[in-house]
């Protein structure tokens, strides 16, 4: 038996039992533990072809580091030619998570098999494609992985592939196993291979590039177009002139805008000439002036350049790399370089850029293994590998490496290449370089401005260390990744389902004060507890069958758990604004952004500072109705933005909301505006007191407003005009002030020659619109009372039905027409107290009897009064009217139900113009408050 020692900072003296002549694993010993296991584990398993005489021995058993280290020798010793793939550090067990290769792809074989779930494709860097890995379990929370990498330097008589080695008769090659215990869930085993271990690559990782303060806003970067030159969108050939200040104000529009655009003027043009990449720069229209210019505009909107390197341009005009880099750099502005052809980078380009500037970035063309991630900080997924693996293992090597995905538009539509990349965490090159703008282009675009401004809001939580890719989830076909900041947890959510899904799918933690936001939808979520968990739904819409299998499937989604610092609520027609107490100390770079749609990426609706306030819903939004999606952000010392808070207030569709009342009549009247005195005389006072308001109605075909009936409300003293309004005292103030309504179309059409008729000075004025009665109100220095103060003068604090004492109650008789509609008959009013719908307006004040305790006159059965009420819905806007009619029309339940109504009730005025709002059955009284300000 053979014993290695290891020495690990989680577990010390460890040890593995190897059975030397078998290969098979006993046991394992873990902080002086033996865990033995059921049955002897054969290590290595790999595939051969049927030829050849595949023979393997262990080298070594060693210890370097924290891990255990076998050496295995992989021989041919037949006299055919045999082929080794998918070698795994132990035999496969199903119930365990292992990685290896499957199915015959020329790019991409690497699977990650987990226990009852399909096999996911996954990236792996460039240089592992070969790589294995399986896990053993010992007990509850601590397993053992082996993780295999194939020595391609030690290949003798055979060829080294991407994912097989060839071995020739008496070939043979090396492979290292690193086996290491770890605890927890089995994302860890992988993260500690990936993250802490860089794939055993570098003992000591160098990260002080991603401690460069000047490079690091590219990481908070998710979106570039790279362009050639000769594109029209940089360059207007027919009119000599550059475009790209069009196409950097369509990209606004279309998604957001971009983080950096490349320029690239070389391949496949270098060569033509003696001129070499650098020469090519300087001779683009207008010379480096014009592109110094270009690079100064995108950075006045915290945008970036990019310029191409090509190391492979030796044959042109002779020009040391480094020296004519610097050069390019100083000339152009640019604040990045594409290193094409290359993986990595080097210590003298980067030098060559600092040379210039701090803060330029390299950019390799491929994607940097984890030994050249110490070197550079940028690299993409390249477009070679065609429909990509869902999961990129790549991203949990070093956090803060910058990941772009390089997508073209030009072959169909790839809905799919945005989604994947939002799933992993990283950004996407659109690589305009092959030409084609396919009709599909701006609705590809919108849902690429939707990813790409999540990425940039939750942006920290994507370059911290913190990830568990593919938490576990209650069904097949969908899967979750989590991004965890001390700050919020974020869950990115891919679906292949194509009927769409929305249900429970993961289980989650609550924290106290913290909540849940779906931010792709922009829905507050409750977790569902059950059987001792809590469980968060998600949501995923719908796409066409055909998709599946292509490179526009799938569909997404977003959740975050976030502390609440923000409280919404809706009131009288204003979004009230709280902030929570002990969160955020210093708010001097937060603000409050509301938004009035799903469209994240353009110019919020509202930017608010961060603290308690109350905005007007309509002022703000007008006759919006929908979600109003209120956000907590923070703006860095680079201008990126960060979310720290998201809640949702609802706007209901068809709800009828308060209108801010109109104070001036400015806007729809000539001559004078107000009198030089204020008088009491003819009108009530109204004492103080408590109010249970309550509102009734008859159809809601057009929703009336919703009331809190068992609201109390402390009404204060004021003045009330003990009778509507007459045609006598509206001529007056005609005559005082002069008084021309801006629109004249019924204007008091029953007065002959701008004069009341003789009989009708004391009958309440008609033909009048809302605007003609605030006039009349701000002269004189009183108002229009709203409906609660009508109603409240009306019926007083005894809330009693009708202005008078009602002996014997009244009877109705109910006649269900719609669901909105029921007719309403009521009977039992002695016409001695009110106009019962005769169809006569009468002199004011004939119904002594019908005078209410406050010495207030036709409250009802005379004329529908105007109040100052205004509702509008995203629809239509409406003015408040109480009291009921002298006109009564009975010959279909259509009509509006006239004659005198309760002092509860209310009518609406639709409101269309003036014009059409003045008729014959609606007047209005006033009321003087003693503070009014009009």
């Amino acid at each position: 038996m053979a014993t290695a020692l290891l020495s690990n900072p989680t577990f010390s003296q460890d040890q593995i039992h190897l059975s030397a002549d078998s290969l098979q694993v006993e046991s394992f010993e873990v902080n002086h533990q033996v865990y033995k296991l059921p049955t002897k584990v054969q290590i290595l398993n790999y595939q051969t072809n049927s030829r050849g005489n595949i023979q393997h021995k262990v080298l070594s058993v060693s210890k370097q580091n924290q891990a255990w280290v076998i050496k295995v020798l992989i021989s041919n010793t037949g006299s055919d030619t045999g082929i080794v793939k998918n070698f795994l550090p132990f035999e496969i067990n199903k119930n365990q998570v292992y990685l290896t290769g499957k199915g015959e792809h020329r790019l991409s074989r690497t699977h990650l098999f987990l226990p009852g779930k399909t096999p996911i494709n996954v990236i792996v860097p460039d240089n592992a494609w070969e790589m294995g890995y399986n896990t053993m379990e010992l007990q509850s929370n601590l397993s053992i992985y082996g993780f295999s990498r194939r020595a391609d330097e030690s290949i003798q008589k055979g060829k080294v592939k991407r994912f097989e080695t060839i071995l020739y008769p008496g070939g043979s090659i090396s492979y290292t196993i690193y086996i290491e215990p770890f605890k927890g869930v089995w994302q860890n085993g992988i993260l500690q291979v990936f993250q802490k271990r860089k794939l055993y690559e570098v003992e000591n990782f160098n990260d002080s590039l991603y401690r460069r303060k000047d490079l690091q806003w590219v990481r908070h970067t998710y979106l570039m177009h790279l362009m050639m030159a000769w594109d029209k969108y940089l360059f207007d050939r027919p009119n000599n002139t550059y475009a790209i200040n069009q196409f950097i104000s369509r990209g606004n529009q279309l998604y957001g805008g971009d983080d950096i655009i490349g320029i690239w003027p070389t391949w496949p043009t270098l060569g033509l000439d003696q001129r070499n990449q650098f020469d090519l720069y300087k001779d683009l229209p207008g010379g480096f002036n014009a592109i110094q210019k270009i690079s100064d505009d995108l950075a006045k909107q915290n945008k970036h350049l990019y310029v191409a390197y090509n190391p492979w341009d030796i044959d042109t005009r002779a020009q040391n790399h480094y020296d004519g880099l610097s050069w390019l750099i100083h000339n152009t502005h640019a604040d990045g370089v594409v290193l094409d052809t290359q993986g990595s980078s080097s210590d003298s380009l980067q030098q060559a850029a600092d040379s210039v500037r701090k803060g330029v970035i390299m950019y390799s063309e491929g994607m940097a293994v984890a030994k050249d991630m110490q070197g550079i900080i940028a690299g993409r997924v390249h477009n070679a590998l065609y429909y990509p693996p869902m999961l990129n293992l790549n991203k949990f090597i070093q956090p803060g490496f910058t990941i772009y995905r390089v997508a073209e538009l030009f072959k169909e539509p790839i809905n799919r290449e945005f989604a994947t990349s939002f799933f992993n965490g990283y950004g996407t090159e659109m690589n305009i370089m092959v030409p084609g703008q396919p009709a599909w282009t701006e609705k590809q675009y919108a849902f690429l401005g939707k990813t790409t401004h999540l990425l940039r809001l939750l942006s920290d939580n994507f370059n911290a260390a913190n990830v568990l890719p593919l938490i576990p989830t209650k069904v097949d076909s969908i899967w979750v990744n989590k991004w965890a900041t001390n700050q919020k947890t974020v869950y990115t959510i891919y679906s292949i389902i194509p009927q769409g899904f929305k249900n429970e799918l993961f289980e989650v933690v609550p924290k106290y004060n913290w909540h849940f936001v779906d931010v792709y939808h922009h829905q507050l979520l409750k977790p569902n507890y059950k059987n001792g968990k809590y469980y968060i739904e998600a949501e995923t819409e719908a796409f066409h069958q055909k998709y599946l299998g292509t490179n526009n499937e799938g569909a997404l989604d977003c959740i975050v758990q976030l502390p609440k610092l923000i409280e919404a609520s809706i009131a009288n027609n204003y979004l009230n604004l709280e902030l929570l107490k002990n969160n955020y100390t210093n708010t001097k770079n937060i603000s409050i952004e509301i938004w009035k749609s799903e469209s994240g990426w353009q110019q919020p609706d509202l930017v608010l500072p961060f603290n308690n306030q109350s905005i007007s819903i309509q002022k703000a939004f007008d006759r919006f109705e929908g979600k109003l999606i209120v956000q907590v952000i923070q703006i860095d010392s680079l201008g990126y933005k960060t979310l720290l808070d998201e809640i949702v207030a609802y706007l209901p569709i068809s709800e009828a909301r308060p209108v801010d009342p109109l104070t001036t009549t400015k806007d729809f009247a000539a001559g004078a505006s107000v009198s030089n005195s204020s008088s009491t005389q003819g009108m009530s006072l109204i004492p103080a007191g408590k109010f249970k308001f309550k509102q009734t109605h008859g159809d809601d075909f057009i929703p009336y407003p919703k009331q809190l009936d068992s609201s109390e409300i402390n009404i204060p003293t004021y003045w009330m005009d003990k009778f509507p309004v007459t045609n006598h005292q509206f001529y007056e103030f005609i005559q005082e002030s002069n008084y021309q309504p801006s629109d004249t179309v019924n204007y008091l059409k029953h007065w002959k020659n701008w004069k009341p008729m003789a009989g009708d000075e004391k009958k309440p004025v008609i033909y009048i619109s809302y605007e003609d009665a605030l006039a009349y109100a701000h002269w004189y220095h009183k108002s229009i009372p709203t409906e609660i103060e009508w109603q409240y003068a009306a019926q007083t604090s005894n809330l009693n039905e009708w202005p008078w004492e009602q002996k014997i109650p009244v009877t109705r008789t109910f006649e269900e027409v719609t669901n909105t509609l029921s007719v309403i008959k009521i009977n039992g009013i002695d016409s001695n107290f009110c106009n019962l719908g005769n169809g006569i307006l009468d002199t004011v004040g004939t119904y002594s009897k019908g005078v209410n305790p406050n010495g207030l006159y036709d409250l009802v059965g005379s004329v529908w009064q105007l109040t100052s009420s205004e509702y509008a819905s995203g629809s239509y806007a409406y003015q408040l009217l109480k009291g009921g009619t002298y006109f009564k029309p009975a010959g279909s339940w259509w009509y509006v139900q006239g004659g005198p109504r309760e002092l509860t009730y209310a009518q609406y005025l639709l409101k269309v113009s003036q014009g059409f709002e003045r008729n014959g059955t609606v007047g209005f009284r006033c009321i003087y408050k003693n503070n009014s300000s009009n």
